[in-house]
């Protein structure tokens, strides 16, 4: 077990906090606007927990791919601005991230104050955790907190390397929350236990699979990945998106499935289209016939969102990582949002893992009827396939 938030002595300390503020952005009249500041929010329980106990609060994070350069564009300037808002108190921000400017920024900081320091990827180093740059963020604080679970599955020196230059480094709230939901209460979690997959590749979602065949009893499979299993029964998939050369693993998937007796339950049906736009012409497929020759299949059927919906409403717990098919255009969009509804409506504990179906529960207007929402994508997926993640393991075990 890891040290925690509540297992440290704060008072008076400086605490550096990794959080994830990797959000988006677009730029209007000149400046750049924050479009979803969910992770930001996420991050208020433990900087106020420290604000309230009397720690100077030291946040680190880092937006988009500058390559390890001074890129104006990402800039976490912004997210100061609207982090001070949230906390309706001050934020101070630094220039840069390590180094004497840094450092005095962090001098001057009082107990209660919040210093946002400017973004890790400007440096190299960040990325390569290199030692020499642990050490400087590490020369910062007293304390290490790691906040940042979206980037939990990095081995970079903000997550990793300065764990091993501070005396303690504990996990903040947001980490503890989702290593609850995504590993202890899935450990054993209550039966029925269905987990639904989405998303385009077979491969990225394989060792989630077979980590998870070990303990769901029914999986639900939508997305573009249907039809790599489709094409590899023998199903027509006209033109729709398939990984030609994950056949073998669809074919293999679905023997263990067969064989540790756990139900599989492809798409009966589909939506097709020609092109794939906003307004396109659709129709649903006839139910066990495949997609027509010339035509794509974009989402899951009104015959197969039955299906799923009957499976979702006996479940005990739930797992949803990957969107049924197209979301972003509303014709292919159905699917993924019956899901959703039907998750709203479950008795059961309900677990979205992160990427692209949390932005459709959000979209959907469903999200506060989720047990649970994952801030990690890649994070979640590599918890869920049981590898440890370098952010969590360089973390002080708990006494």
């Amino acid at each position: 077990m890891k040290l925690s938030l509540r297992d440290l002595d704060v008072r008076n300390r400086a605490v550096l906090v990794r959080v994830d503020f990797n959000v988006p952005l677009e730029e209007k009249d000149g400046a750049q606007i924050i479009t979803d500041d969910t992770r930001i929010r996420e991050t208020l329980p433990t900087v106020g927990f420290l604000r309230e106990r009397g720690a100077k609060v030291i946040l680190m994070a880092h937006l988009g791919r500058p390559k390890g350069q001074p890129t104006p564009k990402y800039s976490l300037a912004p997210i100061a601005r609207h982090l001070a808002d949230l906390l309706h108190a001050p934020v101070d921000f630094a220039p840069d991230c390590v180094g004497a400017e840094a450092e005095a920024k962090v001098a001057a900081l009082v107990p209660g104050g919040v210093l946002l320091l400017e973004n890790l990827r400007f440096h190299a180093e960040e990325e390569a955790n290199d030692d020499s740059f642990s050490k400087g963020l590490a020369r910062l604080a007293d304390i290490y907190v790691n906040d940042a679970f979206g980037a939990a599955h990095r081995a970079h020196a903000s997550t990793a390397g300065v764990a091993a230059h501070v005396k303690q480094a504990a996990m903040g709230f947001l980490m503890e929350k989702e290593l609850k939901y995504l590993q202890g209460e899935l450990a054993d979690p209550p039966r029925p236990f269905v987990v639904i997959l989405g998303g385009s590749k077979v491969s990225d979602k394989i060792g989630v699979i077979k980590s998870l065949m070990q303990k769901a009893d029914v999986f639900l499979i939508g997305g573009a990945m249907a039809y790599t299993f489709d094409a590899a029964r023998g199903i027509p998939v006209g033109k729709s998106r398939v990984e030609a050369d994950k056949l073998d693993l669809a074919k293999e998937i679905l023997a263990l499935a067969e064989a540790k007796k756990v139900k599989f339950l492809l798409p009966v049906d589909s939506i097709e289209t020609q092109e794939i736009k906003p307004g396109a012409a659709t129709r649903a497929t006839k139910e066990g016939a495949g997609v027509d020759e010339g035509w794509m299949g974009v989402d899951v059927g009104p015959i197969t969102i039955e299906h799923f919906k009957a499976e979702i409403a006996r479940a005990q717990t739930v797992l949803w990582n990957g969107p049924m098919g197209i979301f972003e255009i509303e014709e292919f969009s159905h699917g993924t949002f019956s899901i959703a509804r039907a998750l709203a409506e479950c008795e059961g504990i309900s677990i979205i893992g992160g990427g692209d179906s949390v932005t459709a529960v959000q979209q959907s207007g469903l999200a506060e009827r989720m047990t649970f929402l994952s801030t990690g994508g890649g994070a979640s997926l590599e918890l869920l396939e049981g590898k440890d993640l370098p952010g969590v393991s360089a973390l002080t075990e708990k006494a």
